[in-house]
């Protein structure tokens, strides 16, 4: 159903304000937007505020003579400027200007958006390649882009990229320069994009050496640490202090659930829609890294908790994902760092301390508890569907009683 602009006002409304909304040269499309805050759940005192303002912004347009086609981001800044010197820039205006380019480029595109350099045009083929041919998650992608950006800016100035000019050399020294600026942990991501890249080039035939066996090996020690996890009694006090009378924390819980009993990635959590249930079985699909899917049984407390959040507190909204954000836009969450925050607030008013802050700690808590309670590391493994065995080994090192029986004694005995 069409919302009509005066959704979000009334009769007492000055005429002039619906009038600079239903003329000039983006009255077609504010029409779309006053629908498209409706259907994402904007209340109307933000809905009155985000058309006001480009009701304003639409005057401008009609006084500069600029149509709604011509539209870039350069007018967007010209605007903001003018509106910030005017002391009338809001927060929120510059992303409701945003998503209004946004539907003007889908009919018709950015003119004046300069054509694409010979290295953007190399960083785009790849990251198409890593997730066509390699099926890479976006979030290697998004890690993986940038180190290769800044190696061809580094071994080509000029933007031309010869890649038969690259040098060994120049590889190790680039290497060696990141490595410099960044933690141990960050430099083999650096190591492994190079590695990625190059072997890439060689693909498709752009180099004729294999230079990825030039890329510099960082030192890592693989079972060098021990998984940071929570004890049980923590992660109930984590799960306690949910809550569960609002929408909100009856959100939460259901995810916090999910993070602790199934050991879901943040990812995961985000990618969860309402078709990934199968209520008759029992079953929930998650689709994890490198796009593998697994179809896990629901325990009855997480199964309980999701049923709840969607009973009374799911908003209402076109949006599939599991998952909602609690304000507008009434979509799922954007992506893992949302859930990372999430999870940070909740050890915070459960007054939880711990070193280690990011969701993972579920993740480790979870097999650690797994292995204390008998389980073997096979079966740890599948649970968190690691795809090699290996990946399992490092919480042996957290099985203190297996660790006693295996120890050699003290030289020289106790003192």
């Amino acid at each position: 159903m069409e919302i009509p602009l005066h959704h979000f006002f009334n009769s007492r409304t000055d005429p002039r304000t619906l009038d600079v909304l239903t003329r000039g040269p983006l009255a077609p499309y504010l029409k779309a937007y006053a629908q498209r805050l409706h259907d994402e759940g904007y209340a109307t005192q933000s809905g009155q505020l985000q058309l006001r303002m480009l009701g304003h912004f639409n005057r401008w347009l009609e006084r500069q003579r600029i149509g709604a086609t011509t539209v870039t981001s350069l007018t967007l800044e010209r605007y903001v400027r003018s509106r910030r010197r005017a002391g009338k820039l809001r927060r929120g205006d510059t992303a409701a200007l945003s998503r209004v380019l946004g539907m003007l480029r889908r009919d018709s595109p950015e003119p004046s958006s300069p054509p694409l350099t010979a290295l953007q045009v190399v960083l785009q083929q790849f990251q198409r390649y890593l997730r066509q041919e390699r099926s890479l998650a976006e979030a290697t992608i998004t890690n993986y882009t940038p180190i290769v950006a800044a190696f061809l800016a580094a071994c080509f100035p000029t933007g031309l990229p010869e890649f038969h000019r690259i040098a060994a050399s120049e590889i190790a020294d680039f290497v060696r320069h990141q490595a410099d600026r960044i933690t141990t942990k960050r430099a083999t991501t650096v190591v492994s994009a190079l590695r990625c890249f190059l072997r890439y080039l060689l693909s498709r035939g752009a180099i004729t050496t294999d230079l990825a066996a030039c890329v510099p090996t960082i030192a890592t020690w693989s079972l060098s640490t021990v998984p940071r996890f929570l004890h049980a009694d923590q992660i109930q006090r984590i799960l306690d202090a949910c809550d569960r009378d609002t929408a909100v924390g009856k959100r939460n819980y259901a995810i916090l659930l999910l993070l602790a009993r199934l050991g879901l990635r943040a990812g995961e959590v985000v990618a969860l829609t309402l078709d990934d249930i199968d209520w008759e079985a029992g079953l929930i699909t998650v689709r994890g890294k490198g796009k593998r899917v697994a179809h896990m049984p629901v325990p009855v407390d997480v199964g309980a908790a999701m049923a709840e959040y969607l009973r009374r507190a799911r908003p209402v909204c076109a949006s599939r994902r599991m998952f909602i954000r609690a304000k507008a836009p009434l979509t799922g969450f954007a992506n893992s760092v949302a859930i990372c925050s999430l999870v940070d607030r909740a050890l915070e008013t459960a007054s939880v301390e711990s070193t280690y802050r990011g969701t993972h700690v579920f993740r480790h808590s979870l097999a650690t508890h797994m292995l204390a309670q008998g389980a073997s590391l096979p079966e740890i493994g599948d649970v968190l569907r690691h795809r090699r065995p290996d990946t399992t080994t490092i919480y042996a090192k957290v099985d203190l009683v297996s660790l006693r029986s295996i120890a050699l004694p003290w030289p020289g005995g106790v003192q």
